[in-house]
């Protein structure tokens, strides 16, 4: 993590990407970030006006006890469950960080200033539970700037609905196909209908869609190495963009549609994808190359800090860079599927390692702070 004089310094592609309409969140939260003011920090100086966490980032931060020692103490002698003593401390992150950023979600109406917190990963293919889950850590946050993450699975969807038509903000993760992304997009106009019908008010609820990025690059990147030919190498680093271009048309249409329409008459606010996974994996490609390549207005990247500082120190913001690609992306995804790399085998690899790999940093987390409760002389049941 950088010093709050590390993050002073001058960040004029941060703030030209902010004035393409792109909202910079910060993928990472810990309790040390919070209370260190590097967060507040962060906000003050990089633009940043949204945080992100998922299973991974909480299993970083309170795996390794610093800054969590005198909450585990307590819920140690309290007595209460692994889970329970998890909840408390990732909610607890939640609602102090959401703290710094209210500011940012009144000055916004709501639009950002947001904090994403992940309902629990092994409730990914249950619904029901998904939805009980989004209503407990809603309860729990208990700030209006707070965002439930939601998977994309085929469960995930009916659960997006019902959360969504609860009033609660949604933030839909591991978002990897087309497809997968035009089901959201409908999961979330069925939550805002329900919202409507029970009367409540749609200008209050807000919501993201969170497709990945460079996990697409990784896996087809590998196979067209593995292919090896001047035209497969040709197309490494392109299927990715592509991808997500392809993901801002859909958005487009879906937003300026038949069905939208009524609903914005309403005060509804559109679903904005957001960028995530858009650290590089490739230390050929620039390590901007997710921020530079996918500006366009109404979106979202969520970055890993070092891409955030990264992008301040040599991004290449030069304007829209998505809404002129798309012929281009279509025939970059049709040139991948030519050579025999399957599209729709990729994308749902990628989901089921997503999901699995946040159920793996999920249980390492609840076995580090099993651990740190028995070390207190309280047996964690």
């Amino acid at each position: 993590m950088i010093t709050v004089t590390e993050a002073t310094a001058p960040a004029g592609a941060l703030k030209r990407l902010s004035d393409e309409g792109v909202s910079i969140w910060l993928d990472d939260l810990s309790r040390r970030r919070i209370t260190s003011g590097n967060l507040a920090e962060l906000v003050a100086s990089r633009h940043v006006v949204g945080v992100t966490t998922n299973p991974s980032i909480f299993q970083a931060a309170i795996g390794s006890g610093e800054g969590y020692e005198e909450q585990l103490a307590d819920l140690a002698v309290r007595g209460v469950t692994v889970d329970e003593a998890v909840r408390m401390m990732t909610t607890a992150d939640v609602r102090a960080a959401a703290d710094v950023l209210r500011p940012v979600y009144d000055a916004t109406g709501g639009r950002d200033g947001r904090v994403s917190i992940e309902v629990d990963p092994r409730l990914a293919h249950r619904s029901a539970a998904t939805v009980a889950e989004a209503k407990q850590l809603a309860w729990l946050v208990d700030r209006p700037n707070v965002m439930i993450k939601i998977p994309a699975t085929r469960a995930g969807l009916p659960a997006i609905t019902e959360v969504v038509g609860l009033g609660i903000s949604v933030n839909v993760t591991l978002i990897f196909s087309l497809e997968r992304y035009r089901e959201v997009m409908d999961a979330y106009l069925a939550g805002l209908e329900k919202a409507r019908a029970a009367g409540l008010d749609l200008a209050a609820i807000h919501s993201v869609a969170s497709f990945f990025v460079s996990r697409v690059d990784s896996e087809i990147d590998k196979r067209l190495t593995l292919l090896g030919t001047d035209e497969a190498l040709a197309l490494k680093g392109r299927a990715a963009l592509a991808n997500a271009r392809l993901a801002y048309a859909a958005y487009e249409e879906v937003f300026a549609g038949e069905r939208w329409l009524p609903l914005a008459g309403a005060g509804a606010n559109a679903q904005r994808p957001l960028w995530a996974s858009t650290g590089v994996k490739d230390p050929a490609y620039k390590d901007t190359l997710y921020v530079d390549e996918l500006v366009a207005p109404g979106t979202v990247n969520t970055m890993p800090e070092a891409t955030l500082h990264a992008t301040a120190d040599h991004g290449g913001i030069t304007g829209d860079t998505v809404t002129g690609g798309y012929d281009r992306a279509r025939a970059d995804l049709a040139a991948v599927g030519t050579l025999g790399i399957s599209y729709d085998e990729v994308v749902r690899q990628l989901e089921d390692e997503g999901v699995a790999k946040f159920e793996v940093a999920w249980q390492d987390l609840l076995d580090a702070v099993t651990k740190s409760l028995n070390s207190k002389g309280v047996d964690a049941e």
